[in-house]
């Protein structure tokens, strides 16, 4: 299993809304494209001073499954268009960890 890894800040008068972006378009819009080995998503946030950090973790069976989400320069972040002036910053590659399931 793979975990696939971003991060995205926005001001903290953007929060909610990119939030309730992710949550009711982003992350159902993945779910809907039906890609073979994707498992998912969580969200992660926390304040940082005047901004707030968006962690987003979705999970696949392989690297191939990846590329069939993000093409194949699988690093690459895959932005929506509603949450590109939403963002004040972001990480410009997203990072790939293999899940180890506990023993």
């Amino acid at each position: 299993m793979i975990a696939r890894i971003w991060h995205g800040w926005t001001k903290q008068s953007e929060a909610k809304t990119y939030e309730r972006l992710l949550r009711e378009e982003i992350f159902p819009g993945i779910a809907q494209r039906k890609i073979a080995g994707y498992h998912g998503a969580e969200l992660f946030i926390r304040k940082d001073g005047d901004e707030v950090e968006f962690l987003t973790l979705l999970r696949f069976d392989s690297m191939e499954a990846v590329e069939t989400f993000a093409g194949s320069d699988s690093r690459r972040p895959v932005i929506h268009s509603k949450a590109e002036p939403l963002l004040i910053r972001m990480d410009e590659r997203s990072r790939h960890y293999r899940i180890i399931p506990p023993s």
